[in-house]
């Protein structure tokens, strides 16, 4: 059965601005050795197999090497607590890629599944600033790049980047706590993404 989600995304990596990887449809490096990255969803509306998962938000939460495109990724996922077991069921299979769709491609990258969570999560987003606190897992806080010499307001963007989105707004993280699944990092200062997303299959 065809599935749909749309909402709002935001991510933050360890990279110091514009990361290379997402830049380059990986085939850059990162600026460091490892990539760590978390990227929020916040699902507005949706539907999947008749499940509606409108209102929830999922996390994605990853380790990988710093040429994202040889594989072998260390992966978490952590699931609004708010969700149903038929909810989170859904939005696992569609953040698992078992149902096509954007994370079907990423897949055959992860190496090492390191498990779903589910935790009490709290996500705002006012088009500029965006941020997610999930337990004591996951605290992000980013701010999109506004330039100076733009006198449209639109801020910082780059596009033609197809997931998650095709147009991502550059920014930059004020808080970028993570410590889960093993994975622990602080990247505060460090690159930061976010866009409206619209998933279907």
């Amino acid at each position: 059965m065809p599935w749909h989600l749309e909402g709002t995304y935001f991510e933050n990596c360890n990279c110091d601005m514009v990361c290379p990887c997402t830049a380059s449809g990986q085939t850059a490096p990162a600026d460091n050795d490892r990539c760590n990255v978390a990227l929020a969803f916040h699902v507005e509306t949706g539907d999947v197999n008749g499940v509606d998962v409108g209102g929830l938000t999922v996390c994605v939460v990853a380790d990988t090497p710093a040429l994202m495109s040889v594989g072998g990724w260390k992966v978490g996922v952590l699931m609004d607590a708010a969700a149903s077991a038929e909810q989170a069921e859904a939005l696992g299979a569609v953040f698992g890629g078992q149902l096509g769709g954007p994370m079907e491609g990423l897949a055959p990258l992860i190496g090492e599944m390191a498990g779903m969570e589910s935790l009490d999560m709290a996500y705002a987003d006012d088009g500029r600033v965006h941020q997610v606190r999930i337990g004591s897992a996951v605290d992000m806080v980013v701010e999109d790049f506004m330039n100076p010499f733009d006198s449209t307001g639109r801020g910082v963007k780059i596009s033609g980047v197809g997931f998650p989105a095709d147009t991502l707004a550059a920014g930059t993280a004020s808080t970028a706590r993570v410590d889960v699944f093993g994975m622990t990092w602080d990247n505060a200062g460090k690159n930061s993404f976010s866009a409206p997303f619209a998933w279907s299959a």
